[in-house]
């Protein structure tokens, strides 16, 4: 089988963004196949740590970089802290979070994550735990259907394309990826040039079956108490619904508590914010979008911790 390589997006500047102290404790949530795990390694000194998890058994497996001072760990992102706690670490420098679908995920027909390529309707990122994309189409009501595709997916056809998967299922499951392209293409009526018509609903598909958006708040949530003073979190994004998360938990955090009117309290004493916005978004050059067409959509926000936390 033809290893596919997988291209880190926004490699320099995530890396860069961590400031990383060369006897620094760090976290990559997203392992994959350790591209940005490698660059953060590479600025270490030896006292330097990194502790790096992804949820696919297979980027573990596949041990894409053999170092002392790197841990691989199987488990979601949001398990982060547990994790840490676990090994008697309360704070760490910084942290790194890559979302979405990886290249060899994308890439191998098995996983079904691809409408392109004839596999099984899987979708899920750590196939060991939970029910597939093809179970959960078996068993949810065409309403629940039509309300992930058209949330996750943000796609305006939702309705006919719940519809059409319900009615082919009648007919006996749904077991391929091709299948369901092809019921989703039949249902969408018109889509814009240069996009495949079942890209949406495959997305919400992926997010849905492994609640990617949940995982993702969850995180940012506890940033703060997981980050030293002046540590740092840099999330890369590649859609709209994940930015907003990022955008949205960032600004909260880095927003003062606001007492009610009349409470004498000057401004200057109200508790520091918890984090502290660094910088504007960040997005891939054009030389880095041409050389990687999936870095296109990338976003990267970056935010620091302030001594209050």
């Amino acid at each position: 089988m033809k290893e596919v390589v997988h291209v880190p997006v926004l490699l320099e500047e995530s890396v860069a963004a961590l400031r990383i102290r060369k006897d620094g404790t760090y976290v990559d949530g997203t392992f994959g196949r350790g591209g940005h795990s490698a660059a953060i390694l590479a600025h270490l000194g030896v006292r330097g740590r990194l502790l790096a998890l992804d949820q696919d058994p297979e980027a573990l497996a596949y041990r894409a970089i053999e170092d002392p001072r790197l841990e691989l760990i199987h488990g979601r992102f949001s398990t982060m802290r547990a994790a840490l706690s676990e090994r008697g670490i309360q704070q760490v420098a910084g942290v790194l979070l890559d979302l979405g679908v990886s290249s060899p995920q994308l890439d191998e027909a098995r996983r079904g994550f691809s409408f392109t390529k004839e596999g099984p309707l899987d979708m899920r990122m750590d196939p060991t735990r939970g029910e597939s994309a093809g179970e959960w189409l078996a068993r949810a009501a065409e309403n629940e259907i039509r309300e992930v595709i058209q949330a996750y997916g943000e796609e305006r056809f939702a309705k006919g394309i719940a519809r059409a998967i319900v009615a082919a299922r009648a007919g006996g499951p749904i077991r391929s990826t091709a299948q369901l392209a092809a019921i989703v293409g039949g249902a969408v009526r018109t889509r814009e040039p240069g996009q495949h018509p079942a890209t949406r609903t495959f997305q919400a598909l992926r997010i849905h079956v492994n609640q990617e958006l949940e995982e993702l708040e969850v995180t940012l949530r506890g940033i703060p108490q997981l980050l030293e003073p002046g540590g740092r979190v840099a999330v890369i994004s590649f859609h709209s619904l994940e930015d907003r998360i990022v955008k949205t938990i960032f600004r909260e955090h880095a927003t003062a508590d606001h007492l009610p009117k009349g409470v004498p309290v000057r401004a200057a004493d109200l508790p520091e914010p918890a984090l502290r916005v660094i910088g504007r978004p960040i997005k891939p050059t054009q030389a880095e979008a041409k050389r990687n067409p999936r870095a296109r959509s990338a976003t990267l926000r970056v935010a620091e911790k302030t001594g209050s936390v």
